[in-house]
């Protein structure tokens, strides 16, 4: 199995300095991958997103750099059936 890792800011949610507020975050944070040697994947630096919508292109972005290619599932398979490329 191949693993990423979403991590979420949740600084400067609470009003008292050194609290949290529990399950709160931003909509910002990190993409990371960690090795994986069954894989040879090594580590690259986390590419950050502002904006839980620029989520899917940064996950894209670290598949990429990390040379992960995606298989179309299933569901996709049958729904591009008899397409051509």
């Amino acid at each position: 199995m191949i693993e990423l890792r979403v991590r979420f800011f949740t600084n400067g949610i609470a009003r008292a300095k050194g609290k949290i507020v529990m399950k709160n975050a931003w909509d910002g944070g990190f993409v990371a991958m960690d090795s994986n040697e069954s894989h040879g994947i090594s580590p690259k630096p986390p590419k950050p997103f502002n904006s839980i919508l620029q989520l899917q292109a940064v996950i894209a972005d670290v598949l990429t750099d990390h040379s992960i290619v995606l298989h179309r599932g299933q569901k996709l398979r049958k729904l591009f059936k008899g397409r051509k490329k």
